[in-house]
């Protein structure tokens, strides 16, 4: 059996089932994505491989402002927004 799905990217997958017996282990596969045609996406996507994952000098910065007292830092702010953010604010 066939079956086409649609993905968000509105590309169609398709599955195929077989009939198996009721007892047989069925084999989990993850499908793979598809890779983007686009020229324009993929130096952008390379670019953004080799992006460090932080930034780190950036860090180094605003933790020496936070300690020399020059970036301001409200802990009650900080709180609601983690709150708002996780969503146990009504």
């Amino acid at each position: 059996m066939r079956i086409s799905t649609p993905t968000p990217d509105g590309m169609a997958v398709q599955r195929v089932a077989d009939s198996a017996p009721a007892d047989a282990p069925e084999a989990v596969v993850a499908p793979t994505p598809a890779p983007l045609q686009s020229s324009v996406m993929q130096p952008a996507l390379q670019a953004l491989r080799e992006m460090p994952e932080i930034d780190q000098e950036k860090v180094d910065l605003l933790r020496d402002a936070l300690a020399k007292g020059e970036l301001p830092f409200d802990p009650a702010k900080l709180a609601g927004l983690i709150q708002r953010f996780h969503g146990s604010e009504p």
